[in-house]
């Protein structure tokens, strides 16, 4: 059997081209020699050139093929699929299993980000990941995370939209890393320590653009939300989901502050995210005796998860166990494919490669 190693004729040999042809010799490590390289190199200045030459090519070979797989590299290493097959086991017709990252390797998340539909579920997910599953990452898939969060940050900075919902996705990753990069002992990250001091800093970096954002007033000087009827500004507010948008969109003017504090408003907002069980649990009154809604929003926002609302998701055909976007065909076997299809949450997506 052929010896499979950096040079194929014999462990540890190099080819230097000479005056009289090509000679061989081994270096100091590979345990034995041919020819005397001390003395090779006491020939001629052309021949050391020839030498130095040759080993700083396969240096200058070494460090292109280490810069293309180090944290540099922007590209993605896996080929993006529409769908893919989830296994939890070993088969005779497959082995191994799926795991988080090489689902999170094939599907295609990069695409996915210039979806308005699908945004806001990847940058979700991407905050789930940072939380507690960035050590079950391989190294490739931890590297294809830090690619896609940068796409998301300059989607951001362009668009100068979902700006805080950035903020706290690059918040919550910075504080992981900050307790895992001290037990780095424990070998619980992929990689060189630099690397993620490096990446880091970068998240550090753009933190500092998020904030530094301006939104200015649009030249336009057409209908406003304000020139709205008072029925209709109502009913748009009642389509934000987040009850920090409302108190954001109270300080844009006076006339919408006095609309951001409707007792009705907050309550379906309490209602649509909080089931009466919880709703009992916190009970708030105001100084006329009546319910305070929106403390009590704020104060159970605190004590239990809101409901999660996505316009797009990724399913699992429970026939076939494929995993794939919302809408996306595929192969599947079943008489009724859509009655097999279950919609995913990011902590349910999260939870499928639990094992």
């Amino acid at each position: 059997m052929p010896f499979l190693g950096q040079d194929w004729r014999s462990p540890g040999q190099s080819w230097v081209k000479t005056a009289d042809g090509w000679t061989r010799f081994l270096d100091e490590k590979s345990g034995g020699f041919v020819g005397d390289i001390s003395s090779f190199c006491k020939k001629d200045d052309h021949n050391k050139e020839n030498l130095f030459n040759s080993i700083n090519y396969d240096v200058a070979a070494k460090k292109r093929k280490k810069d293309l797989l180090n944290n540099k590299a922007k590209t993605q290493y896996f080929h993006q699929e529409k769908w893919i097959y989830v296994h939890k086991g070993s088969t005779k017709e497959r082995h191994g299993y799926c795991t988080l990252g090489e689902a999170f390797n094939r599907l295609d998340f990069s695409s996915a980000i210039l979806d308005s539909r699908r945004f806001n579920y990847v940058v979700r997910l991407l905050e789930l990941i940072a939380k507690s599953q960035l050590t079950s990452l391989s190294g490739i898939a931890q590297k294809n995370y830090m690619n896609i969060l940068e796409k998301v940050v300059q989607k951001v900075l362009e668009d100068q939209q979902n700006i805080r919902l950035i903020r706290e996705l690059l918040q919550t990753l910075y504080t992981s890393l900050c307790t895992l990069v001290q037990r780095v002992g424990k070998s619980v990250l992929v990689g060189n320590i630099n690397m993620w001091v490096h990446r880091m800093e970068s998240i550090l970096h753009w933190q500092q653009q998020l904030n530094n954002i301006q939104i200015t007033r649009p030249a336009f000087k057409g209908t406003t939300f304000t020139d709205l009827p008072l029925c209709l500004q109502l009913n748009i507010m009642q389509r934000l989901s987040d009850g920090r948008d409302l108190v954001s969109l109270g300080q844009a003017a006076p006339d919408l502050q006095v609309l951001s504090e409707d007792r009705l408003l907050w309550k379906k907002l309490c209602q649509y995210h909080f089931t009466d069980r919880q709703i009992r649990k916190r009970l708030i009154l105001s100084d006329k005796g009546q319910l305070d809604w929106k403390k009590m929003y704020f104060k159970l926002i605190r004590c239990y998860p809101r409901k999660e609302q996505y316009g797009d998701t990724l399913q699992l055909c429970r026939h076939c166990h494929i995993l794939s976007w919302k809408g996306t065909d595929h192969p599947c076997t079943a008489n009724n494919p859509e009655t097999c299809s279950t919609s995913l949450s990011p902590q349910e997506f999260i939870n499928l490669f639990r094992f």
